[in-house]
């Protein structure tokens, strides 16, 4: 069967029909090719047999039909390409302008960070989120600045303007004008054959009266309105009666676990809270010195209501009702020997979290806040022990990633936080002091990544300057870890306790880690080695000092 496609159906290109059988067979006439002749009715050959396909195929070679097919192809082309670009576009002011929103595309050079606002009465009126907005990241796209020798230029500014200058102690009466009600509530004496500070308080209600029902943590928090509920239960039976009078047994810890975060204090605390002459608030973490006094209760949320003193000494009362127990039946059998049940606190912000200064003390200081957490304690305890267990900050600072950022969890997202914090941290050395950008609230809340938690021995230094060294207590994780009967044995002498069985000690040091990292922060590996030398260069200044104060080299972390 043989024909001629190109000739009858024009399905393939025109300069095919020189291989046509028929036309350009041997008995080829120009004359007589109906294609050659122009003619526009052309036979279907099948088998040598003339047939007509639908009667009479009519197919009219007709040029324009090609040329119009290829019009409509360009057309269709640049209607698709013209389409694209503007999706493209749209995509990327998107992105552009969600990045700016955020922060965290733009950044600025030359790094300038601003100033602080001198009038705390103007950001009473702002959250804390619109704080963030004041300080806006510079305008420089993060990309150009992650390579390590842009990145080392700005730590070299920020090392060559650190200055460890030692703050001045306010005075006791300048306490007392800040806080009045907490001195009218806590006594400077406590009980004498009591090892822990307490002391007896009148209380005024009736049998009819909730002593828990304008407690803060209780309404705020229904996780601990358990612990409430049992609280009234049993809150008659625990009051002292003395002359047609009602008191109650009030207490404050003995010693306090101030930090930092994410090195090892839940692992600390779960371990201490199992020795018998151990007990710890109602809540682990109250957070009260640092954030709840001011009303805050997530920074996110702006402030709430204060909350009291009272409140928190609510906290202590489980505790107290056991030291009350052993106060009452010792001194009928054996008249002045000493409570020896102490108390503990396990706020793990206590140390370094002084944000909320800025909305409640005078701003007369240059930006470096007049009062700190630790001389409040100091004016009611003086000889409260502190206990604080630290660990690398390089690593400390990843895990607190791990630990808090919600999505999007990489190491190069890491490694662009802390490119960013970096920045926003020199913006601040350039134009004031290294403990008012580290207590400075609009930076800290500013920065993507807790650097400021890393600094140790800045917020150590503060501490010093009213307690004594031998009130406290400092650990690392990786001697903790490596050898956990070692670092509790530490413990347990410098808060003087008693010794313990062979299988009391094997419960509190063989029992499993707490709060280790999650499954799911583990399989994202390390940290990127360009970022961990990074922070190697931006901790190592501070490191050295800590070493030096505390006469200890392995604080130096050369070896993690």
């Amino acid at each position: 069967m043989r024909y001629c496609i190109n000739c009858c159906i024009h399905l393939l290109p025109y300069d095919l029909h020189r291989q046509c059988f028929r036309c350009r067979g041997p008995n080829h006439n120009n004359q007589k090719c109906p294609v050659c002749k122009g003619e526009n009715k052309i036979p279907l050959y099948t088998d040598s047999k003339q047939m007509k396909l639908l009667a009479v195929l009519e197919v009219r070679t007709d040029h324009r039909e090609s040329w119009n097919g290829f019009f409509c192809l360009r057309k269709a082309k640049l209607c698709s390409l013209i389409f694209g670009l503007i999706i493209m576009t749209l995509v990327m002011a998107s992105y552009i302008l969600t990045g700016a929103k955020h922060g965290l595309l733009l950044i600025p050079s030359p790094f300038h960070y601003g100033a602080f606002t001198s009038n705390p009465s103007l950001m009473d009126n702002e959250s804390l989120s619109d704080m963030k907005d004041h300080y806006q990241p510079s305008k420089m796209n993060i990309s150009y600045v992650k390579d390590y020798p842009s990145i080392k230029l700005i730590i070299d500014t920020i090392t060559s303007k650190v200055e460890f200058i030692t703050r001045e102690r306010p005075d006791l009466e300048e306490l007392r004008k800040q806080e009045p009600h907490m001195f009218s509530v806590i006594p400077n004496k406590f009980l004498p054959n009591s090892k822990n500070p307490c002391w007896y308080e009148e209380y005024r209600g009736n049998t009819t009266t909730d002593p828990y029902a304008t407690n803060s943590y209780a309404l705020y928090s229904k996780r601990f309105r358990t612990i409430f509920d049992y609280l009234r239960k049993v809150f008659w039976n625990h009051l002292y009666h003395y002359k047609d009078k009602h008191y109650r047994l009030r207490c404050l810890p003995h010693f306090y676990i101030i930090g930092q975060p994410k090195c090892g204090t839940t692992d600390l605390y779960d371990r201490l809270r199992l020795h018998p002459d151990v007990r710890f608030s109602a809540i682990k973490e109250p957070h009260w010195w640092t954030r709840k006094r001011f009303g805050i209760i997530r920074l996110r949320d702006g402030f709430h209501d204060r909350y009291p003193v009272e409140d928190y000494l609510d906290l202590f009362d489980l505790a107290a009702h056991q030291i009350q127990g052993v106060l009452q039946s010792e001194a009928a059998k054996e008249r002045g020997k000493m409570n020896n049940i102490i108390i503990g606190e396990a706020s793990a912000s206590t140390m370094w979290d002084n944000n909320a200064w800025i909305f409640f003390y005078d701003n007369s200081t240059e930006g470096e806040p007049p009062y700190l957490i630790q001389d409040f304690i100091h004016a009611f305890q003086p000889n409260a022990k502190l206990i604080i267990m630290l660990r690398d900050p390089v690593e400390r600072l990843y895990s607190d990633y791990l630990y808090f950022a919600s999505a999007n969890k990489s190491v190069e997202d890491f490694h662009e936080k802390v490119a960013e914090s970096l920045q926003l941290f020199e913006n601040c050395m350039l134009d004031y002091s290294l403990r008012a950008c580290v207590y400075n609230n609009t930076l800290n809340n500013a920065m993507p990544v807790r650097l400021q938690v890393g600094l140790y021995v800045v917020y150590l230094l503060d501490w010093l300057t009213v307690f004594d060294k031998d009130q406290i207590l400092v650990l690392r994780l990786e001697d903790h870890a490596s050898n956990v009967k070692y670092t509790m044995h530490m413990v347990f002498q410098f808060l003087d306790l008693g010794p313990l069985s062979e299988k009391q000690e094997a419960l509190i040091t063989k029992s499993p880690a707490s709060n280790t990292r999650r499954p799911e922060d583990k399989s994202l590996g390390p940290m990127l080695p360009t970022t961990k030398a990074i922070l190697r260069d931006f901790y190592r200044p501070f490191n050295t000092k800590l070493a030096q104060v505390l006469f200890d080299d392995a604080f130096l972390w050369k070896r993690t």
